[in-house]
């Protein structure tokens, strides 16, 4: 591989930098941004993979291909990404959708289930998660022990589990 000594590159950058700027300027349809962002690909290129030519016109016609194999590998990378971006963002929406249909679905089926206890437990069950009063509170204000709201909690929840574990069984 040939070496490319830094005098001889600042003379090239200064015959074909603009040059080739131009070029990608009319092949990306004038977006300037774009036309840097691939120049600077196709110096590296260059660089890397300079050669002798016999002729300019030979010269100027391997640095259009260069050029405009960085164009198609740059578009070919933002398409990938974006291919990326659309299928993550699709996947977590179907991810938040399905999250919320499930929440939804086991709401229904506590809300169902919270109907369906005595009237003594479900006055337990919306003071203690509900309204958020404390075991001790509900303790002193029912006149029990603390022992016996968590124990009849225990009962209450694990019925309630019961019910909604049946109720999902069957739905499946």
């Amino acid at each position: 591989m040939d070496a490319i000594c830094p005098v001889s590159y600042r003379m090239f950058h200064e015959v074909y930098f603009h040059r080739l700027l131009r070029y990608l300027l009319v092949v990306t349809g004038g977006c300037e941004d774009a036309a840097r962002e691939v120049l600077q690909l196709a110096l590296l290129r260059v660089v890397r993979h300079v050669r002798k030519f016999e002729s300019e016109d030979a010269f100027w016609g391997w640095l259009t291909v260069l050029a405009r194999s960085a164009l198609v590998d740059e578009e070919r990378k933002r398409h990938r990404y974006f291919a990326f971006l659309d299928r993550f963002f699709q996947r977590e929406q179907i991810e938040t959708a399905s999250d919320s249909d499930t929440d939804e679905r086991l709401n229904e089926l506590l809300q169902h289930n919270l109907e369906s206890l005595p009237w003594d437990e479900r006055e337990l069950i919306k003071r203690k998660y509900f309204a958020r009063e404390s075991v001790k509170g509900i303790a002193a204000d029912v006149g029990t022990t603390e022992k016996s709201i968590e124990s009849q909690l225990v009962r209450i929840r694990r019925k309630l589990k019961t019910g909604i574990l049946a109720q999902l069984n069957d739905e499946s």
